[in-house]
């Protein structure tokens, strides 16, 4: 015990002799050589630790060579040359690099490096203020949590990949080999099978020959060879990698399937050429060779994209017989993937901003204590102590705090019953869905259902609604008749050698007939049977890769003419008057891509020998390949409006020769190496030209349930909306206004064709005065002005109260994006991704997400937050996302004024003691106080809630001033900057004032006070008790009272005499009650918004809610939109 009346130099002394002791060794500084041998150890020390660490990352950074094709022989893996493995390794660390990598991942933050400097401090005699674990266990506590999290998250990924790597498939194997003894070998044992092996995923190697069953995933990049299917293709699905939940029709390659056994593969002495490895998922170039049968040279053929399975997609039908081209990191789904993006929200940003502010108020602080002090002696060695003491302003706690409450708020989000099958990917963003300005969104998938109905069958001089589907059931049929009694009349020379026939007027009756076989036939899709036990087909369902080709050819099956049988060379129709099966052999299929929309199809009738060319596909592009008309445009446009999508269908017959001729040239352009697409796209202009317009189809794409209510309340919200969609513009349009994108009323100004910088300047001029309007532009404007004017289209386009960008590409998608978050860096944005369309816009999308929708689960792993419908999305962010922005803010400002109030009191006691360097609060009383002490407490916040779920949904206006960013700002943070000062100023002086023989009684009536005062002070932030709040404030009382029992840091006869606790409580009471006064009377005269609402549903009112908001102390834009309720 040490008396009151010492003196300034006993103090020293005191302090002096506390410090330094001859037991410790002073410390031997390395030289400069030395330290240059430590500089180099460490440079070799991490390249060893990211080499184990990181071998994935190695390989690309040490590639041998670039990426070259091959040549891959059927089963006989080329062992001369060096394929990257087939394993999954997603992990980050290893046994040996865990500790160094995540410590140099933590330390690598200035923040965290500075807590380690000032721990290692203590090691040094002359700089040690108390004991070791004073700095090292809330450092130590800090990174064994994260060292937990770290670990816990490497192991799940260990597991994940062991799972991956671990799935056993079956290897066809050469005959010769059945008899070998391979136990043990690559992975696999033999077996009696009929000469196959089983393999382990991460032992595939080139040129395996794979068994891929049905429901298992695929597990290299193959070439298809052989099915069990007798139509020689097969199902995938392929939404784990590109999104899409559509099945895609693989075929196997002709000259393996028509193979009698699997084994004769072998006896093919075939390869594979593949080009090298490339990561678009749509295209393939390739070249199957063989042996000639009869010896005479080698018989080549071209492979494309449809002949292969990517590693990643399932297979949805049959098994399936492929050849392994690509393994590990030269697969497409590999070259696809890319690390999550490291999202920094604007919360944490602020609260960085402001632990910079707390480390200068250190350093400030420090120095004008040196200054009061002088700088006489060993200054430096005071002016470091003063440092270590106020470091405490710092808290360490702060980071792991707000971790730990992002994992509980995305949580609930994951258990909220209102958003079933909502999956929160990351935790380091959630508060973020409390402040969103603007939301990027697709249409297809995201405020349509993806569920086609069709609507419409123009002709050009007659269309047929609904309505009038009868009417296209009886020209069908008298279509149909016409056909069966002229075929008699026909000549086998005419169907099957003749020029096309005489153009001649042609009745409704035969128009109507041939459209609807065009619809009929001219698609990808499939229908599959399912049967009985006797073979009686029970219900028959159509597979497509698009939801359109499924819904015309449901539509053909309506009016009468059914799609009975598809594969690969072949298709049949049931005529509906014969009820005999129309034939037809399948020529040449051209698929839809999202370059060329467009499809087409080459068939041949088997009973007259017409050859016709058959193709469909978007206006932009069928406008310049059909015949002269006056009518495709404008009816276009009259469906566009209607909000239905459009596919113009044309056909052309083709006589023999011509068909030959085509085939010839398209042959060699499939099977050149070079340049192949552009060859075949060449090959296939000679053949889209004068096609015969036959009809217009208009299909529609039903909204999401609750779309329009769930629009509206974000609009209320304050939050922009961007829709983009690779529609036609007047589609675009429709769908914006019947979802209530754009509100009824509101006007429209849609820019025009921008093609060079004047005129870009020009349309940007007209926007400027057209802000008040919802934008519509189409993608190749929006594409020119971001290249000239992106900082003022973006200005712009942000006033504007919707955009709709149609036409959109996926590169536009990205770049719109890109910019408008550069644009905004200081408001949230928000990309919302559904379902992967047709365009093909929706990949660049999903690689930007941050919502994603019902479908593409899988494919967009890099997507924050998923939720299964639109209409969730409102409830996500109007009151989880205000949940977790709130309760980040009280959290994060509170901790931190935790560390202000003890600093402040620190300063007190050593500005009256002569500014002395000697820590108030030693030992375990600094560890517990941030920790066992008060933690608990604190941490409830994240229970708190200013609002119920439901009126933050019945009140949207609510959420408009969180974007605003008022509960974490420069301003609340000084305010609490105050209220530290003034605590800890009245928790010391009346410490001091009110002691009264020992300086031991100052230390136990302060700290005892800071502790109540630290818990009032979470139940005046408090704004709904949680029952959680109460066990909690009563298990820091109880961890306080038995640390000063077993640890004898307190005069424990003090302690529990009358005079002790009376002292406690009047400075407690005087360090809280002015509180909790003011913030009465400011609930009282100016009461926030919230709790207004609250009082106003409490005692009832007739006033609507822009009477109730615009009361309220801080009113929202009389512009904005809102929405009366009773």
């Amino acid at each position: 015990m040490q008396p009151l009346s010492q003196s300034a130099g006993d103090f020293e002394e005191d302090e002096s002799q506390s410090l330094l002791s001859s037991a410790h060794p002073e410390i031997d500084f390395p030289s400069r050589r030395s330290s240059k041998r430590y500089s180099r150890f460490s440079c070799y020390w991490r390249s060893f630790c990211l080499r184990l660490c990181c071998p994935c990352a190695m390989w690309g950074c040490c590639r041998r060579g670039e990426l070259s094709a091959r040549t891959v022989r059927l089963g006989v893996p080329d062992p001369s040359v060096h394929y990257p493995p087939n394993t999954v390794r997603n992990q980050k660390y290893n046994v040996i690099t865990f500790i160094p990598m995540v410590l140099f991942e933590q330390f690598k933050f200035f923040l965290n490096l500075y807590f380690l400097v000032m721990a290692c401090s203590q090691f040094i005699p002359e700089l040690r203020i108390g004991y070791l674990y004073t700095y090292w266990g809330p450092l130590g506590f800090v990174l064994i949590i994260t060292m937990i999290r770290e670990a816990v998250d490497d192991i799940r990924r260990w597991r994940r990949d062991q799972e991956v790597n671990g799935q056993v498939y079956r290897k066809l194997v050469s005959p010769t080999a059945v008899h070998r003894k391979r136990v043990g070998a690559r992975g696999g044992s033999m077996t009696g099978d009929g000469g196959t092996t089983a393999v382990t995923s991460a032992n595939i190697k080139v040129g395996d020959l794979i068994f891929v069953e049905k429901d298992q995933r695929v597990p290299a990049d193959m070439v298809f060879l052989r099915t069990t299917e007798a139509s020689g293709s097969c199902f995938v699905r392929t939404d784990q990698l590109d999104g899409e939940t559509d099945w895609k029709l693989r075929l196997a390659v002709p000259a393996t399937q028509k193979l009698a056994s699997d084994h004769d593969c072998f006896a093919l002495d075939a390869s594979v050429f593949a080009e090298k490895p490339q990561k678009d998922i749509y295209s393939f170039i390739g070249t199957f060779s063989k042996g000639d049968s009869e010896g005479s040279g080698v018989v080549e053929e071209p492979i494309g994209v449809e002949n292969t399975v990517w590693s990643g997609t399932v297979v949805a039908s049959g098994r399936l017989l492929g050849v392994v081209v690509y393994t590990g990191r030269d697969t497409r789904s590999v070259m696809n993937s890319a690390a999550p993006r490291s999202k920094v929200g604007l919360l944490d940003l602020q609260i960085n901003d402001l632990t910079k502010l707390l480390f200068l108020a250190v350093l400030v602080l420090t120095i004008v204590m040196m200054c009061l002090k002088g700088f006489s002696g060993p200054w430096y060695r005071y002016f470091f102590r003063f440092l270590l003491l106020f470091s405490y302003i710092i808290p360490i706690s702060l980071r792991v705090n707000l971790d730990v409450g992002k994992a509980y708020y995305s949580w609930m989000m994951q258990r909220d019953t209102e958003m079933a099958g909502t999956v929160v990917r990351s935790t380091t963003i959630p508060e973020e869905l409390g402040r969103i300005n603007y939301l990027l969104t697709d249409k297809t998938g995201t405020l349509t259902q993806n569920d086609m109905v069709f609507r419409v069958l123009h002709l050009g001089t007659q269309a047929f609604g609904v309505d009038a589907f009868d009417d296209v059931t009886m020209h069908l049929r008298g279509y149909c008749a016409q056909r069966q009694r002229s075929a008699e009349q026909k000549t086998a020379a005419e169907g099957g050698t003749g020029a096309s026939p005489t153009r001649v007027r042609r009745s409704l009756s035969v128009k109507v007939g041939e459209a609807v076989h065009a619809l009929a036939l001219c698609h990808n899709v499939t229908p599959v049977h399912e049967k009985d036990d006797e073979g009686a087909v029970l219900s028959v369902s159509y597979q497509a890769a698009s939801p359109d080709e499924v819904a015309l050819v449901q539509w053909t099956e309506v009016v009468g003419l059914p799609l009975v049988h598809r594969d690969l060379n072949t298709m049949s129709l049931r005529c509906p008057v014969t009820k005999q099966l129309l034939r037809y052999t399948v020529l040449q299929v051209f698929p839809f891509t999202s370059d060329t929309k467009r499809m087409g199809i080459i068939v041949q009738e088997e009973d007259t020998g017409e050859i016709i060319l058959y193709m469909k596909g978007a206006d932009v592009v069928m406008a310049s390949k059909v015949e002269y008309n006056d009518w495709l445009e404008e009816e276009c446009s009259n469906l566009a409006q209607k909000g239905l999508r459009t596919l113009v269908v044309a056909r052309k017959v083709l006589s023999r020769e011509q068909y030959t001729s085509f085939e010839d040239s398209y042959r060699a352009a499939r099977t050149c190496q070079q340049d192949r697409s552009s060859r075949v796209a060449s090959v296939l202009e000679t053949l889209e030209s004068n096609l015969e317009l036959l009809c217009l189809t208009g299909v529609e794409d039903k909204l999401q349930h609750n779309v329009k209510h769930t629009l509206e309340v974000l609009r209320n919200a304050g939050i922009k909306m961007w829709m983009l969609t690779g529609d036609k513009e007047e589609t675009a349009t429709c769908i914006a206004q019947s979802s209530r994108l754009v509100p009824p009323g509101q006007a429209l100004h849609s820019m025009g064709a921008v093609t060079s910088r004047q005129d870009a300047h020009q349309q940007l001029h007209l926007l400027r005065r057209k802000t008040h309007a919802a934008l519509i532009i189409n993608g190749s404007s929006l594409e020119v002005c971001l290249q000239y004017y992106e900082h003022e289209f973006v200005e712009l386009a942000v006033q504007c109260p919707a955009v709709v960008v149609c036409r959109c590409s996926p590169t536009q998608v990205r770049s719109s994006g890109a910019s408008l978050r550069r644009a905004s860096l200081r408001r949230a944005s928000l990309i919302i991704e559904g379902k992967v369309s047709d365009e093909g816009n929706d990949v660049a999308m999903i690689q930007a997400a941050d919502i994603e929708g019902k479908e593409g689960r899988q494919a967009s792993l890099a997507a924050d937050f998923s939720v299964l419908q639109f209409e969730h999305i409102a409830r996500l962010c109007l009151v989880h996302g205000r949940y977790s922005y709130k309760r980040s803010a009280a959290l994060g400002q509170f901790v931190m004024h935790r560390g202000m109030i003890i600093s402040t009191i620190q300063a007190i006691f050593s500005a009256i003691f002569y500014f002395s360097s000697v820590a108030l609060y030693q030992g375990f009383l600094m560890v517990g106080y941030s920790t066992i002490y008060t933690n608990f407490p604190v941490f409830s916040l994240v229970l708190d809630r200013d609002v119920s779920p439901k009126m933050a949904m019945s009140y949207p206006e609510l959420y408009k001033d969180l974007t605003k960013g008022r509960s974490l700002s420069y301003k609340t943070f000084f305010v609490w900057v105050l209220i530290s000062v003034y605590q800890g100023g009245v928790l010391m002086y009346g410490a001091m004032l009110l002691f009264e023989d020992e300086l031991l009684h100052i230390v136990s009536i302060s700290f005892t006070a800071l502790i109540l005062t630290e818990l009032l002070m979470v139940g005046l932030t408090v704004r709904t008790w949680h029952p959680l709040m109460v066990p909690a404030h009563l298990l820091s009382l109880l961890a306080y009272g038995a640390s000063i029992i077993w640890m004898h840091y307190f005069d424990l006869a003090f302690i529990t005499s009358t005079d002790f606790w009376w002292k406690v409580i009047v400075i407690t009471l005087v360090s809280c009650l002015p509180l909790y006064v003011l913030k009465f009377l400011q609930r009282k005269i100016t009461p926030p918004t919230y709790s207004k609402l609250e009082e106003l549903n409490t005692f009832g009112s007739t006033l609507t809610v822009e009477s109730r908001l615009a009361s309220a102390p801080r009113s929202y834009d009389a512009t904005s939109t809102t929405t009366s309720r009773p």
